[in-house]
């Protein structure tokens, strides 16, 4: 038996903690010069000292060079995991890991954009920089691999990466190979040599004649794990000679039979743990002793990992280990040869810890390797949505691959991960199949497992909902939510958790496509509380990115403050080019572009699209079309408005269901096609709808945009009426306004200016409490406020107006300038913008409908906050700032 305090060849760097190592000087050299390439490719099968290479490489660099280094975990089917765990590495070599959070997990991944993250990050750090990726070969996205060979080909001059892999991946590295930027090392180049073997040896207390070192370098052809199984067994050994004389054949047969015989030399307790914990990819001191039914395994693990018995402890405090893959191989065969009974219960113990410590993945695993096909299920079943959650769809996808083909009759709870898969994937008509199998098997299933698959089922449905535009279809289901229930494991509480949360943003949604507004604020607002309270951020950001359109009926201010709330807990997350925010990112945008910000508003408009150009939820893509529609038609650009309402039709047209914005999109495209003498056209848009649809408010505001292009105005006035008295149902906050200043057109081509006058003031009424700008640019009404009485009370607004239509500088505040030091709250705005006209402090009071002591008391704050020590030094300091127009009254 080897003395397991004595390190034996682990080709670590000497003179670092570990004596007695060889020191392969000739192969660290070869690599030192391979690492001046941009990219390095160590390709060699299992055993032949890769990993070894690459430490003991690391470690002779010492303090000189930054490296990033990551092995890649067995079996790792998601690109978001792999590339999460790159940026860690990046990040500790940088030495930024402490000043920036990890990103969390997502169910959806921009794979493109982590890997520029990581470039970035790799940049950034600036000089000499290495990256070290082991174990490639266990990488099987295809995505990944993908955007790997992006990056790797992409590198900065002084950047350098080295891959170690068993077989040449699927890197597209030609280039770099025809450019002389790629090196090579292959399996005849990590071979020992014969001086190796012999220092090996040595190093390792093994005293061999010099013809029997050259037999054993010989029989193992210099590959490294055979050796290095060879002096394990070596060690202490009777007869030496016998041992190199009796074992020959290929890699695999030397390993087995050194195997064995190491195994023979080693204590019972040792022999025991090291089969019994040879089948999880990862083992700690607790999960060894269940598997052994002993204590102490901890200390044994340590000091296997100390004599460089092929095991290699995970993290900083040496608690969690792993064997080398080989040798784990092995270790495997062996107790298949010897106690092939007891591997099922050693798969379900382990199975039974990994679920109970909140690892889904590895506890599936050894259940489908016990043949516990129907408890894989269940686990599956029950884990499937947050795994999904947790960015492994891919390896979801994997585990229900392992199953034999007809487990789905067997387990018909299968359905729901089979579902839960086919939505992540976009099949959508797949999805709905498989969520009528799994309905049908809920309402059969044992009562403790029942709320918990409906709510799945709901969680889903309502997704698939949203991805089909859907809405009716889902709302006699969405009351019937169980709630959580009480007595439930810390496991359940967090599956709960995540079912309720993703089924409240899922109805929230539908609500809110639906203009259930009211109902859509509260689920949206008790999804984002509860995904905060278990932990989600995505799905706090996924809701409260909603939450801004949702808000679209009470104020445009409590819009812009919901939207940019969202949009900061976004890029706290770096989500800010993710879909996830797109709604925002739209939601903001439209309500910059109502407050006549058209250029601020562009910008945010600019980015909603980006991300939602091609794909994603029709109804997020509906969004982004009408509020492009609402740009070009704020600037007078009518033609190109009417494209974007075009393209926002298409995109209803392929939803199953009605989305709540449709009636403004028909509207408009009705009376934009009028604008633009497209009068025919427009009416026979307006014949084919039904009595519903044309008594709503946004119609009837298109109608009269007809008769006043065919020149009847009394007939615009009719076609408005239901909209003026408020018997017209409407949807926006935009239409009365819009309404009545139609009405002053009209008043105006009727010769009666008065009228007009009075129907101006009255939109002017609606639109001062949000500063609301865009109907009086799409309308055209702008044109009446120049026949307004001088002494309006809303000569500030009227102002912003002017210069927004006209396209000076945005009238919104600058927040690049310099600014107060406390910012002025929404109603000290408004009542600064009535400070640049005569009106008395009283008419201001009767104008906002509030106390003169509550207008005091603002207009004391706004000198305060301004610097300002009356009113004229104040309007003076507010155009300073962009908060007022600098155009006088």
């Amino acid at each position: 038996m080897p003395d397991l305090s004595t390190p034996v060849g682990s080709g670590r760097a000497p003179g670092r903690g570990r004596p007695g190592l060889v020191d392969r000087r000739d192969l660290l050299a070869a690599l030192d010069r391979a690492a001046e390439k941009q990219v390095t490719m160590i390709s060699a099968p299992a055993g032949s000292g890769k990993t070894s290479l690459l430490r003991a490489w690391a470690d002779r660099q010492g303090q000189n060079r930054r490296i990033a280094f990551m092995s890649v975990r067995p079996g790792q089917q998601d690109a978001q995991l792999f590339w999460l765990a790159l940026l860690e590495a990046v990040r500790a070599a940088a030495g930024t890991g402490g000043a920036a959070e990890p990103p969390p997990v997502t169910p959806g991944f921009n794979g493109g954009a982590m890997m520029d993250k990581v470039l970035s990050e790799i940049t950034a750090s600036g000089g000499a920089f290495f990256l070290v990726v082991d174990d490639l070969h266990e990488l099987g996205s295809a995505e990944a691999a993908e955007q790997l060979t992006t990056l790797l080909t992409s590198l900065p001059e002084d950047v350098h990466a080295i891959v170690a892999t068993r077989h040449d991946p699927l890197l597209r590295l030609h280039k770099l190979r025809l450019t002389g930027e790629l090196a090579e090392i292959r399996a005849a180049r990590l071979r020992f040599t014969l001086d190796e073997t012999r220092e090996l040896l040595a190093t390792s207390g093994v005293a061999l004649p010099d013809h029997v070192a050259g037999l054993l370098h010989r029989r193992t052809e210099g590959w490294a794990a055979g050796l290095r199984l060879a002096v394990l067994s070596l060690a202490g050994h009777p007869d030496p000679e016998r041992f190199v004389a009796e074992f020959s054949g290929s890699h695999r047969t030397v390993a087995e039979y050194l195997v064995a015989e190491m195994l023979e030399r080693q204590p019972a307790d040792v022999q025991r743990l090291l089969l019994r914990t040879s089948l999880p990819d990862r083992v700690n001191g607790e999960l060894a002793d269940l598997l052994t039914g002993g204590t102490g395994s901890e200390r044994i693990l340590l000091d296997l990992e100390d004599a460089n018995a092929f095991v290699v402890s995970l993290d900083p405090d040496r608690t969690w280990f792993r064997y080398h893959r080989m040798f784990a191989d092995l270790l495997r065969l062996e107790l298949r040869r010897t106690f092939p009974e007891a591997i099922p219960e050693l798969h379900r113990l382990a199975a039974g810890w990994f679920a109970g410590h909140a690892q889904a993945v590895d506890a599936v695993r050894h259940l489908q390797a016990a043949g516990d096909w129907a408890e894989a299920a269940r686990l599956l079943t029950d884990h499937t949505v947050s795994l999904t959650l947790d960015g492994q769809a891919g390896t979801v996808v994997t585990l229900l691959r392992s199953f034999p083909p007809r487990t789905q009759e067997e387990c018909p709870e299968l359905a729901l991960v089979y579902a839960n898969a086919d939505l992540h994937q976009h099949r959508l008509e797949e999805t709905q199949a498989h969520l009528e199998i799994a309905r049908s098997y809920a309402a059969t299933t044992p009562p403790d497992r029942r709320p918990r698959l409906q709510t799945a089922i709901a969680s889903l449905e309502l997704l698939l909902a949203r991805l089909r535009g859907h809405f009716d279809a889902v709302f006699e289901q969405a009351h019937a939510l169980p709630s959580p229930a009480t007595g439930q494991s810390n496991t359940e509480i967090a599956l709960a958790g995540d079912l309720r949360a993703l089924a409240l943003l899922n109805l929230g949604v539908t609500e809110a496509w639906s203009l259930r507004l009211a109902d859509s604020e509260r689920h949206l607002l008790e999804g984002a509380a509860l995904a905060r309270d278990i932990g989600r951020p995505y799905l706090e950001v996924a809701c409260l990115a909603h939450l801004g359109y949702a808000s679209g009926h009470r104020s445009f201010a409590l819009v812009r403050e919901r939207c940019e709330q969202a949009l900061a807990l976004a890029a706290r997350y770096g989500w800010d080019t993710e879909p996830v925010i797109a709604p925002a990112q739209a939601s903001f945008a439209g309500t910059l572009i109502c407050t006549g910000e058209f250029d601020h508003g562009e910008q945010w408009l600019n980015r909603a699209r980006a991300v939602t150009r091609s794909a994603g939820e029709p109804g997020v893509r509906l969004l982004v079309r009408l509020v492009s529609a609402m740009l070009w038609a704020a600037r007078g650009r009518h033609r190109q408005a009417l494209a974007e309402l075009t393209a926002a039709e298409q995109v209803q047209a392929h939803m199953v269901g009605r989305h709540g914005l449709s009636s403004r999109v028909t509207a408009w495209t009705i009376a934009t096609r009028a604008r633009l003498g497209m009068v025919d056209q427009a009416r026979a848009d307006l014949a084919v709808l039904d009595e519903r649809q044309a008594a709503a408010g946004e119609i009837r505001n298109a109608a009269a945009v007809i008769r006043l292009a065919e020149q009847d105005p009394a007939g615009a006035r009719r076609e408005l009426r239901p909209v003026l008295d408020g018997t017209a149902p409407v949807d926006s906050l935009l239409t009365p306004t819009e309404a009545r200043l139609l009405d002053a057109l009209a008043c105006r081509d009727l010769g009666d200016h008065h009228a007009a006058g009075e129907a101006v003031e009255q939109a002017l009424n609606l639109a001062e409490p949000d500063r609301m700008i865009l109907p009086f640019a799409m309308t055209g009404a702008w044109e009446l406020l120049g026949d307004l009485p001088q002494k309006t009370s809303h000569a500030a607004l009227v102002s912003d107006i002017l210069d927004a239509v006209r396209g000076d500088a945005p009238a919104g505040p600058d927040r690049s300038a310099s600014g107060p030091a406390e910012g002025l709250s929404p109603s000290e705005l408004r009542v600064l913008r009535y400070l640049p006209t005569n009106l008395t402090r009283p008419e201001i009071a009767a104008e906002l409908s509030l106390s003169l002591n509550t207008v005091s008391t603002h207009i004391r704050r706004i000198y305060a906050k301004l610097g300002a020590g009356d009113r004229s030094s104040a309007v003076q300091r507010g155009r300073d700032l962009r908060l007022l127009s600098n155009v006088r009254a």
